[in-house]
């Protein structure tokens, strides 16, 4: 087991019949079949056939002349734990969970067990497959919709592409912000981010004097990545935590929440309002 690098890939073409995948990948990697299965259900193993391209999990699944199977083994990232997300409301077609920090939206060909997505697809009764709306960065916690039909994420990312979902966010950043800044009043920010139009809208709500930090509400026009925090930093007041756009050293988690979601439900047109303070 010493002779198996922590971190690799492998691309295995099939050359011969009555292949099993667990089988075939023991051989090629070195790793037991034990191994192999736990690599497979953290979503490390996929599995291509021309333009097709899909996670493989199955370990007994036969797989036939044509096709290649890929694994992508990283250590580090097998051995992590997800934090566990808290179920706001099923509603059949869609889910609505308060993601915690350090949980991810969406997975990677290394895997995708600390996503919010597979989280879903295994606790969920009855289990349904997951499919991402919207993303909440890494270090970002709060509320994340998760749909279960392919027509259920049609819909919902249209209500987010046409701005019909109310999204507020919460934010402490470093410095006293302006006492000017009030709901009705907010401060806008108009700045593309690479190369999108990218609108947020800042509100004071608080600032503590001893740790010189203000609490902020912020709402914001569209969904770019890093938006809320690369906006922030471009105004001076970069967010608490921030290890990409704020200030170097700072060892906080980061200190941004999604904590308000509204929106009409595209199947029961009831509102639907959720708010983590409440």
């Amino acid at each position: 087991m010493s002779d198996i690098p922590s971190r690799f890939e492998k691309h295995i073409e099939i050359t011969s019949r009555n292949t099993v995948a667990v089988d075939l990948l023991a051989i090629e990697t070195g790793l037991s079949k034990q191994q192999i299965k736990q690599v497979m259900q953290k979503g490390a193993v996929w599995i291509s056939k021309g333009k097709k391209t899909q996670r493989l999990r199955r370990a007994k699944k036969a797989v036939y002349i044509g096709e290649t199977i890929h694994i992508y083994y990283d250590k580090i990232v097998l051995d992590r734990v997800p934090p566990e997300p808290t179920l706001m409301a099923d509603e059949g077609r869609y889910s609505v969970w308060n993601k915690p920090y350090g949980m991810l939206s969406q997975g990677s060909k290394w895997g995708d067990h600390c996503t919010i997505t597979r989280w879903a697809e295994q606790h969920l009764t009855p289990q349904r497959v997951s499919f991402v709306v919207h993303r909440l960065d890494r270090a970002a916690n709060g509320l994340i919709v998760i749909a279960h039909e392919k027509n259920a994420a049609a819909a919902l990312s249209k209500l987010f592409q046409d701005r019909h979902i109310d999204k507020r966010y919460q934010i402490w950043v470093h410095g006293q912000f302006s006492e000017q800044a009030t709901r009705d009043n907010p401060v806008k920010v108009d700045s593309d981010i690479d190369g999108r139009s990218a609108v947020s809208y800042f509100t004071l709500l608080k600032y503590q004097a001893k740790q010189d930090r203000s609490l902020l509400e912020v709402s914001i026009d569209t969904g770019r990545k890093h938006q809320i925090r690369r906006h922030a930093t471009l105004l001076g007041f970069p967010v608490v935590g921030d290890r990409l756009h704020g200030i170097e050293g700072d060892r906080e988690d980061l200190q941004l929440s999604a904590y308000y979601l509204a929106f009409k439900c595209p199947y029961t047109s009831r509102q639907k309002t959720f708010d983590l303070l409440s």
